[in-house]
């Protein structure tokens, strides 16, 4: 068995092998459009486990694009061996360490179904940080809402609302791990020019002139049909605690009706339990499960390990 840097000639392969096994791990970006083009670079540092015929047996590669790089992390895209040891697991990661100067960690969603994976995880020294679950609403109707007196819902602007909208997320997900980084207004403007943005699906909330609370709903796909997927969903913490944030998802839901979506799909952290009751009563349901596995690359010095 061979570890090597994954080579251009080597990507078919790769992205076959992706094909394969994605639904065994979590597969958020191991979708056609993420597949499709990809290339082994200093963002998507990838290396492969070959057997002594040069088939791929194995896989690691690893996401360091801006935004896990502004929170010293980076994801993994895949991290899979179709041979069960650990030793495997512990040569890729091997491997993919020199890429990581300066992060503080690097992490893994292992689905909770995959108690092999999990348990292969901890052999090869990660820890589980956090839980995150997906719920998926099959129902298209939505229950009546109204805004409070000096509350109003507009649609995001593009070119006007990118602060607005990086400044109220990342006040209203300062303290939800995973989530702490904070994105920038360049960001949001990624945000409006991929191929998930719905237009008019962006909303901002309102009380008199201050914006307190976004939600988003972009295009998505669940078991091979179309889908929205809200999120985020965040409210400024002053404003917290009012029935704001179920009068925001209301206001998804409405939209993904108007754009004849049959179902909604969201993700939520496992502590996050006043979050995880509301989603409930409006009729989402737990369909996933996920554990984010963190490797610390500087423990004496990274609080979290």
């Amino acid at each position: 068995m061979k570890v090597e840097d994954l080579k251009s000639e080597k990507v078919k392969d790769f992205v076959e092998y992706c094909r394969k096994h994605r639904l065994e791990v979590d597969d958020s970006f191991l979708y056609e459009e993420d597949l499709k083009g990809f290339e082994s670079n200093a963002d998507n540092p990838t290396y492969i486990l070959t057997n002594q015929e040069g088939k791929i047996i194995g896989a690691a590669s690893l996401i360091m694009d801006e935004y896990n790089r502004r929170g010293n992390r980076a994801r993994f895209r895949i991290f899979h061996s179709e041979i069960t040891d650990a030793s495997y697991y512990k040569q890729l990661m091997q491997a993919l360490l020199q890429h990581t100067e300066g992060l503080e960690k690097v992490y893994v969603f292992i689905p909770l179904q995959n108690k092999p994976l999990m348990e292969l995880m901890e052999k090869v020294d990660f820890s589980v940080e956090r839980y995150a679950f997906l719920l998926v609403r099959e129902a298209i109707d939505v229950p009546e809402w109204s805004l409070p007196e000096g509350y109003s819902i507009q649609s995001f602007r593009p070119g006007e609302d990118e602060q607005i909208w990086s400044e109220v997320r990342n006040a209203g997900f300062a303290k939800l791990k995973g989530n702490e980084t904070p994105v920038t207004k360049e960001m949001v403007t990624k945000m409006i020019s991929s191929n998930d943005y719905i237009e008019g699906g962006m909303k901002i909330l309102f009380h008199q002139e201050k914006p307190v609370g976004v939600v988003r709903g972009a295009a998505d796909e669940y078991e091979n049909a179309p889908i929205m997927n809200i999120g985020p969903l965040a409210i400024l913490p002053k404003y917290q605690g009012k029935g704001l944030g179920r009068l925001l998802l209301r206001a998804a839901l409405q939209f993904a009706k108007e754009k004849s979506y049959k179902k909604t799909i969201l993700s939520v952290n496992g502590e996050n339990e006043r979050a995880q009751a509301l989603y409930i009563n409006e009729g989402f349901k737990q369909v996933e499960g996920v554990a984010c596995y963190q490797y610390c690359l500087n423990p004496t010095l990274n609080k979290e390990c």
